[in-house]
């Protein structure tokens, strides 16, 4: 049967089956199909570029500081601050952190709120930021700062991925995201370049200012040109192309559109998300890959510094190439899912992080012995971060995300892969030391996180959205209960303050009673927070890296989340009618 479509927000689509009582307006593009295919095309052409060169730009205000790593290390009288790895390590991790914890808000506000200024503050934000931390000496407020640029940052992708949900049919969203992801893997080495050289000629600081200036100018030009939808500005409404992200009446693949119910309430959002199975395993792989990115992205000019005893100029001449790899593997990486694999993520993502732990093995070694091979070596790197990774924050999600819930789908795996980023900063910056093993040791420890990623990934080979169940209820109780006492042990052996360790008892108690009296797990949601701002007292900014310090971090991260899940679950009047509806259908 025949079915006219009615486009009344972006992202929304009413399938109405004929009617005499019903009219219905149509464009003159949508009398004409072929007419209304071409303008369709045209718009979402154009929307993918602005979305290329908008998300890009926000790189240069966050991999620029891997150009000032070496002045933040730096002797006081070379004009440094002579911080140690563990501070620079737990400030380079406070936007990961703060970034993860944005996702998860982003995820929701870009569901409701408008993408183009949720995109510019966050750009106008993060460089006022970045001008603020080159004005600044001390260790904790440098934390501070830098962990605000970290949320501004948030709100970077999940806008881009909902106007690129709102515009891009499922089919083409692989090559849609691929020709994204390049634009942020240039912006990558030219930020390592024009960051790098700022800092040789005019000083460390000079590597936040010159990017927080081209950040600020890319915001205005994206206020001025950017649509969020095709029924956005003076556009007429999308046609036949259907380019929304929009499908037929009883399709199941709906990933854009939010129903009225779940977009009117935040709870059957977080239910579908957090209760999906597929997401916590690429959340996980995105963790491990984020931290062996981040070792190369945050740590990678310092480490051919002090290999090589070089200047920070030449050694970002040789690892800019980083970014060839980064933008072949972010386009061919979608190209291979659509071309080889059916629309299947997780065998490329797999394939590819295989090779990155691969090519870690023998990174160290070439980096100390040639700069032509570490060129190389960097380029194939760039490949197979970056592939894996913009399919993980990006298609992958969305592809199996419950319909109408793309963006917080993809704000919760992000989340997860920037916990995993924070650990791994903190991680790099302790045993990179020479006295807790080296360069050497760090990076067999980056080849450690890239194959328990694959391993990860590789549960997932053939699952699609058809194939997911949601995690069964008693699940996140246990687990949270678990993290909480695993947690006490190490606070225990560590000699933690005996209040924090109460309070981890406390939450665990609120917990372990959510079986017979539910409310009560916002007990354990409420103290866990508290008792992970304490541990990050105890040691953000500080020089007492160890390892417990980011287990114990973790461990309360997966306790308050699960927490969350526990309420979710149990909460009393969510869409039930939703909840019943297999994965990836609904009502």
């Amino acid at each position: 049967m025949r079915t006219h479509r009615v486009y009344s927000r972006p992202g929304l689509v009413h399938a109405i089956h004929p009617s005499a009582s019903i009219p219905v307006a149509m464009s003159e593009s949508s009398r004409n199909p072929m007419d209304g295919e071409r303008f369709a095309r045209r718009g979402e052409q154009t929307t993918v570029w602005i979305l290329w060169f908008t998300y890009g730009a926000f790189y240069f205000c966050r991999t620029n500081i891997s150009a000032a790593v070496p002045g933040l290390k730096g002797p006081l009288d070379a004009g440094g601050l002579a911080l140690t790895g563990e501070q620079v390590g737990w400030i380079l991790a406070s936007l990961k952190i703060s970034y993860g914890i944005g996702q998860l808000v982003t995820g929701q506000l870009a569901e409701r709120y408008s993408a183009r200024w949720l995109l510019a503050a966050g750009m106008f934000g993060s460089a006022l930021l970045n001008v603020l931390f080159g004005f600044s000496t001390g260790a904790y407020f440098l934390l501070f700062v830098w962990a605000t640029n970290g949320f501004c940052q948030s709100l970077g992708w999940t806008p881009t991925v909902r106007v690129m949900a709102n515009w891009v049919p499922v089919l083409r969203r692989g090559r849609a995201v691929g020709v994204i992801g390049t634009g942020y893997q240039i912006t990558l080495g030219l930020t390592y370049l024009i960051a790098g050289q700022s800092a040789e000629f005019l000083g460390w600081r000079a590597a936040l200012y010159v990017p927080a200036v081209l950040l600020a100018t890319a915001g205005v030009l994206m206020v001025a040109r950017l649509r969020e939808s095709p029924d956005d500005g003076d556009g007429e409404p999308s046609p036949r192309g259907n380019p929304s992200g929009a499908v037929e009446a009883g399709s199941t693949k709906e990933i854009g559109a939010v129903p009225g119910a779940a977009r009117g309430s935040v709870v059957p959002a977080l239910y579908w998300t957090l209760y999906n199975p597929a997401l916590w395993l690429m959340g996980l792989a995105l963790g491990l890959l984020n931290a062996c990115r981040y070792g190369f992205l945050d740590w990678g000019v310092s480490h051919l510094m002090e290999t090589q005893e070089t200047g920070v100029g030449k050694a970002v001449l040789q690892f800019f190439v980083i970014a060839i790899g980064a933008t072949a593997g972010s386009y061919l990486a979608g190209w291979a899912t659509d071309r080889f694999f059916g629309g299947r993520r997780a065998p490329v993502i797999c394939l590819l992080m295989i090779a990155l732990g691969a090519i870690c093995l023998a990174y160290d070694h070439v980096a100390r012995s040639s700069a032509i091979g570490t060129m190389v070596l960097l380029v194939v790197v760039g490949f197979c971060i970056y592939g894996p990774q913009v399919l993980l924050v990006g298609t992958a999600p969305a592809d199996l995300a419950h319909r109408g819930h793309s963006a917080a789908a993809a704000g919760f795996v992000n989340f997860l892969g920037y916990m995993g980023a924070a650990t791994g900063d903190v991680v790099t910056g302790h045993y990179a030391s020479p006295e807790h093993g080296g360069w050497r040791v760090a990076i067999y420890i980056w080849a450690g996180w890239a194959f328990v990623g694959a391993a990860i990934t590789g549960l997932l080979w053939n699952t699609t959205s058809r194939r997911i169940t949601v995690v069964p209820e008693h699940v996140p109780r246990w687990t949270s209960l678990g993290c909480l006492i695993a947690f006490q042990a190490i606070a225990w052996h560590e000699g933690y303050p005996l209040e924090t360790i109460g309070m981890a008892g406390m939450a665990a108690f609120g917990l372990l009673m959510s079986g017979r009296l539910r409310g009560a797990a916002v007990l354990g949601f409420a103290i866990a927070p508290l008792v992970l701002w304490k541990i990050f007292r105890l040691n953000g900014a500080s020089d007492a890296g160890t390892w417990h310090a980011p287990a114990a971090m973790a461990l309360l991260g997966l306790a308050i989340l699960t927490a969350l899940m526990v309420l979710v679950g149990t909460g009393g009047d969510r869409a039930s009618d939703e909840r019943s509806a297999p994965n990836g259908e609904g009502p």
